[in-house]
């Protein structure tokens, strides 16, 4: 995932700069930053998602790990779809690493990879939360300069 420290530094615009943009420069200005904080919801949202799983995952590592070998038990092949099954090795699991590509690791080595993307996860979260809000307060300075110049441009009755 790309670091996002350099998105927002170069494109923070004071409200003075805004107050020197003629109309339709605000009216792009303010578009351009509803759109980027829209982005960095979805972002968050994707995470959220992301992070969501792998602690399913995790847990459910945790689970395989105290049946028996020899147990039976319903294998997912998909979100909806189950086969019986019968547990042969609990100590080696096959971890999906992304784009299809599969691992086997050692439990112990799949209950750290979950963790560590967890974490991983959850440190971007933070970068985006604090992206996000202050894009946010960007957009809000852009909308009430822009009624501000709109109601200037109102003659009073």
């Amino acid at each position: 995932m790309a670091s996002a420290k350099g998105v927002g530094s170069s494109s923070v615009v004071r409200v003075a700069e805004m107050e020197k943009m003629s109309l339709e420069q605000l009216k792009a200005f303010k578009e351009q930053s509803d759109l980027e904080v829209n982005l960095l919801q979805e972002s968050l949202n994707n995470i959220r998602t992301a992070t969501g799983r792998l602690e399913i995952a995790s847990s459910a590592l945790y689970d395989l790990s105290l049946r028996p070998q020899g147990k039976k038990m319903l294998v997912p092949l998909t979100a909806s779809l189950y086969v019986p099954g019968k547990l042969d090795d609990a100590d080696k699991v096959l971890v999906d690493i992304g784009t299809g590509y599969f691992v086997e690791k050692t439990m112990a080595e799949g209950k750290d990879y979950c963790e560590r993307k967890i974490n991983l996860l959850k440190s971007n979260f933070d970068q985006l939360i604090e992206l996000a809000s202050k894009k946010k307060t960007v957009a809000d300075e852009a909308g009430a300069v822009l009624q501000a110049k709109l109601k200037q441009m109102v003659p009073a009755t």
